[in-house]
């Protein structure tokens, strides 16, 4: 009679020897763990990290022991009045250009999304135009706006008002209408997927419930919309703060034009870079952080922020 042991075939060593034990498995993945070949990845990555962490040990210590840099230059106007009014004028001119950008791109976008052609067309046109047109080129035409359009007025019965354009377009507003507008064909889209994304289940289900539209868009479609909007809007808002750079082109005296003043006078040209270097190295920080923590905020639960309607639209769905 035949061993049946002897006719089985031979377990194979990369097999636990039972499957039915958590012990026997884990003595299989530690001897996985334990092939030549991984250790070799492993020390790899180890290596790789050290020689990273050394190389940024090494640049920073150039930085902080180069004599071009200055440093006790730096520390002496990094506080200055003439680089804080340019770093407040940036502050600003930012938070104007984002605050236009917002409101013309949620109205964009909803017209992008009308069901009416000619608005549509229109929000295409707009989205179309302003993202033609390099920034920089912007900014100049608006600054010289005056020389297409001298005057400015609104036509009333039997009157009007009427001003000359170059009184109006002062370089700061220049910046403000060319950043603000620019940015909105680019924050339109942004905010239109995100529209697009909210499952269109939920508008069915509000509507089903009585809910006007004006309502469901304000308290279910849109709180969604943002919380996905929220990243890239984000990003946005620091390319922004950055490009306002561009208006020592127009003599707006934002942070950049500030330093260049200042080193145009002195001749310490790097140092006065570093200045405006680390300022908006820190507004940027400030705003990544500020990003963190409403995208926790708008991460809670969206049932602590609807009303009791909308609550039950979305449970339908």
């Amino acid at each position: 009679m035949a061993d049946p042991g002897r006719d089985a075939a031979a377990p194979d060593p990369a097999e636990p020897a039972s499957r039915g034990t958590g012990a026997a498995w884990d003595e299989h993945l530690a001897q996985l763990a334990a092939i030549p070949h991984a250790r070799r990845l492993h020390l790899l990555r180890a290596l790789l990290a050290v020689v990273l962490v050394a190389a940024s040990v090494r640049l920073v210590w150039s930085i902080v022991e180069n004599p071009a840099f200055e440093w006790a230059t730096v520390r002496s106007y990094f506080f200055s009045d003439p680089v804080l009014t340019g770093l407040q004028n940036t502050i600003t001119l930012t938070a104007l250009s984002m605050a236009l950008a917002l409101v013309v791109s949620v109205l964009i976008a909803n017209m992008r999304l009308s069901d009416n052609p000619v608005l549509r067309a229109a929000a295409g046109v707009y989205v179309w135009f302003f993202r033609s047109i390099p920034l920089l080129v912007l900014l100049i035409l608006w600054f010289n706006i005056s020389l297409i359009y001298p005057t400015f007025s609104i036509p009333l019965p039997g009157g009007g008002w009427s001003w000359e354009t170059r009184d109006l377009m002062t370089a700061y507003w220049s910046a403000v209408l060319a950043f603000g507008l620019q940015q909105a064909a680019y924050t339109s889209e942004i905010i239109r997927a995100s529209l697009l994304a909210v499952p269109a289940g939920q508008r069915e289900a509000a509507l089903a419930l009585g809910m006007p539209p004006g309502q469901i868009f304000r308290r279910i479609v849109f709180p969604q919309a943002m919380k996905i909007a929220v990243p890239p809007v984000s990003n946005d808002l620091i390319n922004l703060l950055k490009a306002t750079a561009l208006v020592a082109f127009i003599s707006v005296p934002d942070l950049l034009y500030s330093v260049q003043q200042i080193y145009n006078r002195t001749f310490e040209v790097v140092p006065l870079l570093m200045v405006a270097t680390v300022w908006y190295m820190i507004l940027v920080s400030v705003l990544s952080l500020g990003q963190f923590y409403l995208e926790r905020w708008l991460g809670r639960s969206a049932v602590a922020r609807v009303s009791p309607r909308a609550r039950a639209a979305r449970s339908t769905t």
